[in-house]
C-alpha cells in the first residue's frame, strides 16, 4: 500500500498567518489611529508587513519541491507544532508575571530553540544534507513563531479595545506614549514582530548547527 506524501502543513500555516493578519487588522481598527503609535506607526506596520512576507515565503518555499525537501519540511512542521505550543505557554506566562519562578520563561524559550535544533537534525537525516537541516529548522521556527504571535494577538483581543493616546510625549524616542494601555499595546506588537523576525533566523541557525554535528558523526 502506498503511503501518503509527507505533510509540510503549508496551507494551515498560510491560513494561520492570514488569521494573524486579520486579527491584527481588527485590533488596530480604525487603522489611521494606529499611525499615531511611536515611530510613525511602525509598531503596527512591522507585524503586518512581516505576516504578509510569511505568507509569500511559506508558499514559495514549499512550491515545486523535491521529495527530500518535502520530507525535511515535514520534519520541521511536525516539531514546529510542539515548539509552538511551548512558545504559546511562554506567552501566556509572560502575561501573568509572578505565577511561576522567573527562570521558567527563558527556560521555555530554550526548549523551543532546542526543538528547532532537533528539527534540523531530523531534516538533515531525511534530506541528506546540512542545508536541509537548516531548512527544517527554519520551517519549525516559522510554525512556532506564528503560533506565538497568534497567542499574543489573542491576549490583546481579550484584553478589550485600546485607545491610542495623542499625548505629545509619545514622540519622545518612542518611549512615553501617553498611557499604560497604549504602552502595553506597543510592547505586545513589538513582541509579536520579534517572534516573527528573530524566530526563523534562530531556527535556521540552530538547525544548521545540529545538522552539522549530525553529518560529521555520520562521516
Amino acid at each position: 500500500m502506498a503511503t501518503g506524501a509527507p505533510q509540510t502543513f503549508r496551507l494551515p500555516l498560510i491560513l494561520l498567518a492570514a488569521v494573524n493578519l486579520a486579527a491584527l487588522g481588527l485590533l488596530l481598527w480604525p487603522w489611521q489611529e494606529a499611525l499615531i503609535l511611536p515611530v510613525g506607526g511602525s509598531s503596527a506596520i512591522d507585524p503586518a508587513v512581516t505576516l504578509l512576507a510569511y505568507m509569500g515565503l511559506l508558499y514559495w518555499i514549499s512550491s515545486g519541491i523535491h521529495e527530500t525537501t518535502r520530507k525535511a519540511l515535514s520534519a520541521g512542521a511536525e516539531i514546529g507544532l510542539t515548539a509552538g505550543l511551548v512558545l504559546v505557554l511562554r506567552v501566556l506566562l509572560a502575561a501573568r508575571p509572578g505565577v511561576l519562578p522567573i527562570y521558567v520563561q527563558p527556560g521555555l524559550m530554550g526548549v523551543a530553540v532546542i526543538l528547532c535544533g532537533v528539527a534540523g537534525l531530523r531534516g538533515s537525516k531525511v534530506g541528506g544534507s546540512i542545508g536541509m537541516g537548516a531548512l527544517s529548522g527554519l520551517w519549525c521556527a516559522m510554525a512556532g513563531s506564528l503560533m506565538a504571535a497568534a497567542a499574543i494577538l489573542m491576549e490583546l483581543y481579550f484584553a478589550g479595545p485600546i485607545q491610542p493616546s495623542t499625548d505629545s510625549w509619545k514622540q519622545y524616542q518612542g518611549l512615553a506614549i501617553g498611557n499604560t494601555a497604549t504602552q502595553g499595546l506597543v510592547h505586545s506588537l513589538n513582541s509579536a514582530t520579534a517572534f516573527l523576525l528573530l524566530g526563523p533566523l534562530a531556527g535556521s541557525a540552530i538547525g544548521l548547527i545540529f545538522a552539522f554535528f549530525a553529518q560529521n558523526q555520520q562521516t
